[in-house]
């Protein structure tokens, strides 16, 4: 399996992962509105390939924290899809771990994500919002640990508050219902 960064030329290849992953197109068009979406700037987007073919797409857009008092560069992990296919067979984390790799290089402190508070967790991610981390729109308290964060740097959490600001494509209250 080979994970590289996706280009421009990628953009069908991420779009059909993001279908066959989800069975609809609304995570297909949330990547092409956030690939468009100045304000999501400087976004990580890679693919996993078996061979010729794309199995599975991870994508980090930048997002800010409110009450940051330091400097904390933040980015947001949305979406991470594999291919029904290739399921199960740890693309998925391999994508997660690439890409924390080439944050941290990056300087990125925070990563947050909105998703399974079972899978997450085995990839470093925890709790956020009992962290004083908000998620940009309010979680439901029985889905509260699914709003997650890893920190790429150390004491990185405990020393900065507040609420998560992403980007405007991801700025609708209908992603942030899990």
């Amino acid at each position: 399996m080979l994970i590289r960064e996706a280009t421009d030329s990628d953009l069908n290849d991420m779009l059909s992962v993001e279908r066959l992953a989800f069975g609809r197109d609304e995570e297909a068009e949330l990547v092409r509105a956030l690939l468009n979406d100045p304000s999501a700037k400087p976004i990580l987007s890679l693919l996993a390939f078996k061979g010729d073919l794309a199995v599975g797409h991870i994508l980090f857009t930048t997002a800010h924290l409110t009450n940051n008092q330091k400097t904390t560069a933040i980015a947001l992990l949305a979406p991470l899809a594999v291919v029904p296919d290739a399921q199960k067979q740890g693309i998925g984390g391999k994508l997660i771990a690439r890409g924390l790799q080439l944050l941290s290089r990056s300087g990125i402190d925070l990563v947050f994500v909105l998703g399974h508070p079972e899978y997450y967790p085995r990839h470093g991610f925890k709790p956020a919002g009992c962290l004083g981390l908000e998620a940009p729109y309010p979680i439901a308290h029985e889905n509260s640990d699914a709003w997650m964060v890893q920190a790429l740097r150390p004491g990185v959490i405990g020393s900065v508050y507040g609420k998560v600001i992403c980007a405007d494509a991801l700025n609708k209250p209908e992603y942030w219902q899990e």
